[in-house]
This record gives C-alpha cells, sequence and structure tokens, in this order.
C-alpha cells in the first residue's frame, strides 16, 4: 500500500518550512526549513522591509526536496497541498505573472500614514463598522504607498497577492486569494459581504486588481504541468487550503469555534480568539480578520491581540538578572519558589517599542516595588513572567469586551510555555483551562489541504490525532492570591500610562 502525503508549506519571513503528513496516521513523517539561518530582510530605508518573492520560492523547493527524499515519497504519493504564509505582505505581479518590485512584507511601517489618513478622511466609525479595524499598515495601505510612489509600476500591476498567494500561483499558474486573505488586508467589507469598495475608491484602485476569491477549504488551483516537473510532484495535485500564519496556527491548535484561543510566547506573544458574531474594539487596540471558517452564513472571527514584550523581556532577564549561565529551565525551576505575585515586585513589559493594546504607546518596560532587604534576583525573575502573563490577560480583557467568552487556551508546549509559573499564572487569572500541543504551522497547514480536498470530512477528523502533551485547569485554591497580583499589576499600568 502506498503512503497518502499531505504536503504543508508555512512561508514566514525568517525560512520557509515544509512538512509531510501521513494522511492515515495524521502523523509528521518529514519536516525541513531553508535557509538554516534567518532569512534576510532589505531595508533600504529605516522602517522599511522587503523580500524578493523568489527567495521563498527557492527555500520553498529545497524544503520539499529535502523532505521527498528523508520519506522516500513519490511525486504520486503527494495527494494536497495547503500553504501558512507571514500576514500582510504585499506581492505585485503583472500580466505574464512577473513580480514588479520586491515584496513589502508585514513588519514594513512606511505605509502607516496612509492608513491613518484612511481611517481620518473616510471617517472611524465606516472603517470599523466595514473593515472592523483602522485600515493601518495593512496590504491596502501598502498597495496605495505604491501608488503614490512608484506609479510606473503600479500601472503595470495586473493582480495584487498576500504572500501564500504568490506561491499558489508559482505552483499552478492561478492567481487566487481567500475572504480571509482579503480581510488581513483590509479590502474585506463585512458589513456588505463583498470587497470593500469604499475602501477601493478612496485609494484609486480598479477592482480588476483583486484576485479571484477562493474558500480557504476548497480545491483553489491545482498544480500546474510546469511546476510539476521544477517541484518533482505530480501535474493536477490539489492546493486546498491557504491561511494568514496566525489564522493557521489556530488551525493547527485545532481551534475553531467561538471562545477558543490559540496562543503563542515566542520573542513576542499573541492571543488569537474566535469570536461568533461581528464586533471590534472601538479603539483598534486588537485586529478582527475573517478566520478559516468565516462564511457570510456563519460568522467566524480571529481577534487578534500582539504583546511585543513577550519572551524578549525574560531573554533579557536571562542575560541581565538571572545567575550568569543558568538555562531557561533552571530559572523557570527558581522562580516556582517565589509566591504569586512575587511579594510586591511588579513588572511592567512593554520595553520593545510601541504596543497596540496600549493604543500605540512606547511606555517601556519597568520593574517597581523593588525592596533591597527582601527581595532578590528570583522575585525579579517571576516578576517578568508574571508580567507578561498579565500583559495577555489585559488583552483578553478587551477580548471578552467584544463578546468572547474565554474557557479554553490551547498553545504549543514551546516557548514561555515550558515555564510552569507562566501556565499556572496564565489559567490562574484568565479562568481558562490550557491545553499544549506538539505541532506547527506546516503541519497544520498539511492537515487543512486534507480537509479542503475532501480526504477529511472535518477538522475533528483531520486532528484526531494531534497529540495533547499537557493539560493545565485553574488553580481555584489560589484564584484570589492571581487576581490579586493582576489587580496590582494593573493599578501599576494605568498610572504609568496616565503620567
Amino acid at each position: 500500500m502506498n503512503n497518502r502525503f499531505l504536503l504543508g508549506i508555512d512561508v514566514g519571513s525568517s525560512s520557509v518550512k515544509a512538512s509531510l503528513v501521513n494522511a492515515d496516521t495524521g502523523k509528521c513523517a518529514a519536516s525541513a526549513f531553508f535557509p538554516d539561518r534567518e532569512a534576510p530582510i532589505t531595508a533600504v530605508k529605516a522602517g522599511w522591509a522587503e523580500q524578493d518573492p523568489q527567495m521563498w520560492w527557492d527555500n520553498f523547493k529545497l524544503a520539499l526536496a529535502k523532505c521527498m527524499d528523508e520519506t522516500g515519497a513519490k511525486a504520486d504519493d503527494i495527494k494536497a497541498i495547503g500553504i501558512s504564509y507571514q500576514m500582510h505582505g504585499l506581492v505585485c505581479v503583472d500580466k505574464d505573472q512577473n513580480v514588479l518590485r520586491p515584496s513589502i512584507i508585514w513588519c514594513d511601517s512606511r505605509a502607516v500614514p496612509y492608513g491613518e489618513r484612511a481611517f481620518r478622511e473616510i471617517g472611524q466609525e465606516q472603517c470599523l463598522q466595514h473593515l472592523l479595524n483602522s485600515p493601518g499598515n495593512f496590504t491596502a495601505a501598502k498597495l496605495a504607498w505604491v501608488k503614490e510612489n512608484e506609479p510606473d509600476k503600479f500601472a503595470k500591476i495586473d493582480k495584487f497577492m498576500l504572500p501564500g498567494d504568490y506561491i499558489a500561483m508559482k505552483m499552478s499558474g492561478e492567481i487566487n486569494t481567500t475572504i480571509g486573505g482579503l480581510s488581513e488586508g483590509m479590502f474585506w467589507d463585512f458589513k456588505e459581504g463583498r470587497v470593500a469598495d469604499f475602501l477601493m475608491k478612496y485609494y484609486g484602485f480598479d477592482s480588476s486588481l483583486v484576485p479571484n476569491i477562493v474558500d480557504t477549504f476548497s480545491v483553489q488551483s491545482e498544480v500546474s504541468a510546469s511546476a510539476a516537473k521544477e517541484l518533482g510532484l505530480k501535474e493536477g495535485t490539489p492546493i486546498s487550503y491557504r491561511a494568514g500564519d496566525q489564522p493557521n496556527n489556530a488551525v493547527s491548535l485545532n481551534v475553531f469555534n467561538p471562545g477558543e484561543i490559540a496562543s503563542t510566547a515566542g520573542t513576542s506573544g499573541v492571543v488569537y480568539g474566535v469570536l461568533g458574531d461581528v464586533n471590534y474594539d472601538k479603539k483598534s487596540r486588537v485586529n478582527t480578520f475573517a478566520h478559516v471558517n468565516y462564511s457570510k452564513e456563519q460568522t467566524r472571527l480571529g481577534v487578534l491581540l500582539c504583546i511585543n514584550g513577550t519572551g524578549i523581556l525574560n531573554a533579557w532577564i536571562r542575560r541581565n538578572v538571572a545567575p550568569e549561565g543558568i538555562s531557561y529551565a533552571e530559572m523557570n525551576k527558581m522562580i516556582a519558589d517565589v509566591p504569586i505575585g512575587s511579594e510586591g515586585v511588579v513588572a511592567i513589559p512593554f520595553g520593545n517599542g510601541a504596543e497596540r493594546v496600549l493604543e500605540n504607546r512606547e511606555i517601556g518596560c519597568s520593574i517597581n516595588g523593588v525592596n533591597f532587604n527582601k527581595h532578590g534576583k528570583a522575585h525579579l525573575m517571576r516578576a517578568a513572567q508574571e508580567g507578561i502573563v498579565f500583559s495577555f490577560c489585559y488583552g483578553m480583557e478587551i477580548m471578552q469586551q467584544m463578546g468572547m467568552d474565554i474557557h479554553k487556551i490551547h498553545a504549543g508546549k514551546a516557548n514561555m510555555f515550558l515555564s510552569d509559573v507562566f501556565r499556572d499564572t496564565l489559567a490562574g487569572v484568565s479562568g481558562a483551562t490550557i491545553e499544549l500541543y506538539d505541532t506547527d504551522g506546516s503541519v497544520g497547514a498539511a492537515k487543512g489541504a486534507g480537509i479542503g480536498a475532501g480526504i477529511y470530512k472535518d477538522h475533528d477528523e483531520a486532528f484526531a490525532t494531534l497529540e495533547k502533551l499537557q493539560v493545565i485547569e485553574p488553580d481555584e485554591k489560589h484564584r484570589t492570591e492571581y487576581l490579586h497580583a493582576y489587580a496590582e499589576w494593573k493599578e501599576q499600568l494605568i498610572q504609568k500610562i496616565n503620567n
């Protein structure tokens, strides 16, 4: 019996990862990523960030070849392909599908004034009610920058795309996108259920620039003869799933329903929750996009909270406060002996630039309440982890104000989620159960492809084999202590904001 594999691709700004998942067992058979060092990002001017889309394609080919070699998979064995990608990027191609300029990627800030002007001139109420966000620094504003600053190139654009759309185009020769993709670029009107004509008109974009829209879980296109030859795949293999990296991370963790949360806590932290009703934050402190299972008939929105000062604070504490040479695991053991609330030491973790959750204020990091006769390194180390958790909870309160009932948090067992203190504090303050899994974005994209191609009947079947590593229930015995520590932290934060 031949193996049936699903191919998942995760196009990041640092690398491109490919995974082959056995469709029958649900297990990952092989994974590879390229380059092995962080991919280059070009910054011609301060605040700019560009990448050559061809680099993504070249790295994907290397990762795929390694996976095929490791598994001995043949072209016929690959039954469906799914794509996850870095969100908010812009790729422009002409009528011959030639890339006209480097991609302006997610961390490029040149388009901020274009989004702010649109928000002001179109009107805050109309933007929030229809787009659920400020136009901000998203794909539409980046395209407006190209129109104003590179008119010759803009005139040649046949279609604009997101990074995942580009990879799909290279594989199939077809250009299409999803409602989720359009929503993350600020091109989707949730109130009217169509492309945001008012924003297109404001920026002077012709409707012909918008790619054809396909369903997230569907046979969106098929591998072309030329791509099949280049990749070693079979012509006609379906490309049957596509999503931005944060919605796809939620897919990887089987987060599809209202009230469920997917979280990551690396250098920065993300809390991504599913909302069952159309709503938005009036202060745009969180972003709202179409989730992977959104449709005009079924409202499923992904509410995205990003905290810049997460693992980067923990790493700073390890370098500058913790005993020299200590590992993160040893650090986590040390802080376990410090009482909840760090005996009055409070860490405000916002030391990695402006924070959207604070309405784009840059208030810096501070550690308060230190008593020289009482506190040591372990207190500062624990306060830092508690402060990171409290920033998550502060953002989750905004989600709850939007109508989200948070009762379960799904996360990969990695980074900050390796810390008992971090996990217990998050469960203790939020009251949510935390479930830790063994998965990643490329595996999630592969399983998404299985759903889209009809290999799995639904997401429950696709993720039936998802390995749950650990469950952390809220500690009701110490709940009052956790909530008191959070209240003290929030009081310090509000004082800092108001100063």
